[in-house]
């Protein structure tokens, strides 16, 4: 949605005196930019310099933001710069880094499956800078600073995987037995909370989440992190539901990654795979509740048409892992098999 605002209100008044304060002039026009469903609305403002102006409900969930991004970008790690924040912390200027998701740079690959060496290089790029995110990031954090929780717990673990069950799960229709799934839910809480967690952890680390500037990878969207295992965002990111990547460009960025991570701690490779890919199965159903709650109670067109995409991962992860989670993996499988139509109606 693209509005160029003329009559003046609060949020406009407000942002307006910011964009002064940064540049020393009035800007020319100011153009609301389309959102993905958060309660922060984003504008464009252009004059003597474009920047970027957000407005978000949550001050918490803003303080956290602008507190991070002005950490990493100390750090040297590619953030939008906080210029200005308004004193009610309401509102806040950034730097505008244009409009090229690393997610649209690589639509070609993506669509087709077949990624271009151009396309692999900005997927390198991008994984190439988690290491850093992850551990110069965590040096000197104010983890208290994150939002909603400044850690990786045994209680967020329970909620992503009660927010799978009750917005997807029980909404698909299928039928299961609950006391079995929770003992498969408590193992893999177990094992999730046995990997180191001394780093920061990004939790929505994504294509959509980076915008290529110039041919270099930078990051937004972090709000949501805090203090958490690495293996968390190495699946988000490569087992992106749309992003669709075929197991040899997984396989690829993963060594990448290691690579590039072992500059910081020394990681075993072979336990690192094993490790990882217990995080992916949780990183893919925490997203399935998302594309639940999203998708089939609040109809939104882009969660639903992502859940074949996730389904699909749970059936190749599974294909080679089926003597783990018995009880849920059998439920996933059965998942995987479902129709999306018959399960994209039973919300209607």
């Amino acid at each position: 949605m693209n509005s160029k605002n003329t009559t003046p209100d609060m949020n406009t008044e407000t942002i307006s005196t910011l964009y002064k304060q940064v540049t020393g002039q009035q800007h020319d026009n100011i153009e609301l930019l389309t959102g993905s469903g958060s309660n922060r609305q984003y504008f464009r403002m252009t004059g003597i310099r474009n920047l970027i102006a957000v407005r978000g409900e949550s001050i918490a969930e803003n303080r956290a933001f602008i507190y991070m991004a002005r950490h990493f970008h100390e750090k040297g790690i590619p953030v939008p710069e906080v210029l200005a924040v308004s004193d009610d912390e309401s509102c806040y200027i950034q730097e505008d880094l244009g409009d090229t998701l690393l997610f649209n740079a690589i639509a070609n690959g993506r669509n087709t499956g077949i990624f271009s060496n151009h396309e692999k290089e900005l997927i390198r790029k991008s994984i190439t800078v988690l290491p850093s995110i992850q551990f110069k990031g965590a040096e000197d954090m104010d983890f208290g600073m994150c939002y909603p929780l400044s850690d990786f717990n045994r209680r967020t673990v329970m909620w992503d995987l009660n927010y799978f069950k009750y917005c997807f799960l029980k909404a698909t229709g299928i039928n299961f037995n609950e006391s079995n799934l929770e003992d498969d839910f408590e193992e893999m809480t177990d094992i999730l909370l046995s990997a180191s967690s001394d780093t920061f952890m990004y939790r929505d680390f994504q294509s959509r989440n980076v915008i290529i500037k110039d041919e270099k990878p930078y990051f937004i969207d972090f709000q949501g992190g805090r203090k958490g295992p690495i293996y968390y965002d190495v699946a988000s990111f490569l087992w992106q539901a749309k992003a669709n990547f075929n197991s040899e460009i997984r396989e690829e960025m993963i060594e990448t990654y290691i690579s590039e991570a072992n500059k910081f701690t020394e990681i075993n490779s072979e336990e690192f795979k094993k490790t990882l890919h217990h995080f992916v199965v949780f990183r893919t159903m925490q997203v399935l509740g998302a594309y639940g709650f999203r998708g089939l109670f609040e109809r939104k067109t882009h969660f639903i048409e992502s859940i074949p995409y996730a389904l699909n991962n749970l059936q190749t992860l599974f294909k080679n892992h089926s003597n783990e989670y018995l009880y849920l993996s059998k439920l996933l499988m059965q998942l995987s098999e479902m129709d999306i139509n018959d399960i994209t109606t039973l919300k209607q």
